[in-house]
């Protein structure tokens, strides 16, 4: 096929279970031009190159497309933004939740996290049949954002509602009137900043024990994020806090269940499971793609010239099985090596919550080992949540026995 419907087959939903073999035919190309003017760069190198690249734009206002600068209520999130902006903003975000300033912020919650993923397979009990998601994979990250932000949990399944409606608003799926989602995925985004924003007055009045409260009384060198800024970076927080960790551990206990022997190996070897987390944001990135990023001015990629204000696409779970850079991409090892993967991406724009995903996935995992019997799953492959960009089932019935006892 042509390489101008590549992006479209990509997005198509019937290629979600297994986008891997359309990669494949990316790499052979290096950088391929698209239909609709979009670039799309699928090799290890030149990726790595770009997200390095200053003269590569987050900004999309930076797009020579018609509707690239489309109004919304709120201002963009930092990770839409380039330095100097986004680096303030990053930097405002980040003093309450990591070093230098809040070193011990992740490590603290480590005891909380193994609490909540214990309290959740403890509910499994006697029960032969689980969906991994719904049970386990969701209600873990999403309760750790909650009590590290300050959410009251009751409030999730509102939040769960905007965030699905704000995540569907990013697909590039032929058939549907993208200007209709975006609409709808901004009217989301302004009610969730709304009602984050009225949670961080109410912090402001009454301080607690959270980042939400940190963030509204932290007078660091740089000030403090206005109300619009903080409603922004607070939505951003909620949904990257859960979203990405949700298909991590799901995409994990899936390739784990594919690959039995590495799941023995796992349970035999369990020092091995940071690694192995490592591994499985190479192999099956919960974010598959980059698809905000424009060129300043003219690039050379891979012999092919990108023009300035050109769409750009950088197919991050691709460059993962990049041959050229990792040996045997295409096989799940454990215990791999030289894994410098982009799991969580690259460069100033690199996700500052990995270590708390991490720690979530390598603790979730961990446990779903220690406490399921023969888990074995219902149908191969799982059906799938719509987004080709935060891929990861949307079910994952597995049938299973689980331990009964807290310490079997």
């Amino acid at each position: 096929m042509s390489t101008e419907t590549l992006l479209e087959r990509i997005n198509a939903y019937e290629n979600r279970a297994d986008p891997y073999p359309l990669y494949a035919e990316l790499r052979e190309h290096g950088v391929a031009q698209q239909n609709d003017g979009s670039y799309l760069v699928g090799t290890y190198h030149e990726i790595a190159a770009l997200l390095h690249d200053p003269r590569i734009s987050s900004d999309v206002r930076h797009r020579s497309t018609p509707d690239a600068a489309r109004p919304d209520a709120l201002p963009p999130s930092f990770i839409a933004l380039d330095d100097p902006e986004h680096d303030r903003l990053r930097r405002l975000a980040m003093r309450p939740f990591g070093p230098p300033h809040s070193p011990g912020r992740v490590d603290a919650l480590h005891e909380d996290i193994v609490e909540i993923a214990r309290e959740l397979t403890d509910g499994l009990r006697d029960r032969d049949r689980i969906d991994l998601v719904d049970d386990f994979a969701y209600p873990l990250p999403v309760t750790v954002i909650c009590r590290l932000l300050g959410v009251p949990h009751e409030d999730m399944p509102e939040l769960r509602g905007w965030t699905n409606t704000i995540i569907a608003s990013l697909d590039h799926s032929p058939g549907e009137d993208p200007q209709e989602k975006q609409r709808a995925g901004m009217a989301a985004r302004m009610a969730m900043g709304a009602y984050l924003g009225d949670l961080a007055d109410r912090r402001r009045a009454n301080p607690a024990d959270d980042m939400i409260s940190a963030l509204v009384h932290d007078d660091g060198p740089q000030g403090r994020l206005d109300k619009p800024e903080l409603m922004t970076t607070l939505t951003l927080l909620t949904i990257a806090g859960h979203e990405t960790t949700v298909n991590l551990i799901t995409n994990g206990m899936l390739t784990l269940l594919r690959h039995p022997e590495a799941l023995e190996r796992l349970r035999r070897e369990p020092e091995l499971m940071p690694s192995a987390v490592e591994e499985l944001l190479r192999y099956e990135p919960p974010v598959q793609m980059l698809p905000q990023r424009t060129p300043l001015t003219d690039i050379e990629v891979g012999g092919v010239i990108i023009p300035q204000g050109a769409p750009l696409f950088l197919m991050l779970a691709s460059g993962n099985r990049d041959p050229l850079r990792f040996e045997d991409p295409d096989h799940f090892d454990p215990a791999r090596r030289d894994n410098r993967h982009f799991g969580f991406g690259s460069g100033v724009h690199s996700c500052f919550g990995a270590p708390l995903a991490r720690v979530e996935t390598q603790v979730a995992l961990a446990e779903l080992l220690r406490r399921l019997d023969g888990p074995r799953l219902v149908e191969d492959p799982p059906p799938y949540r719509h987004s080709p960009i935060l891929r990861g089932p949307r079910h994952l019935p597995i049938a299973t026995d689980v331990r009964a006892g807290a310490d079997a």
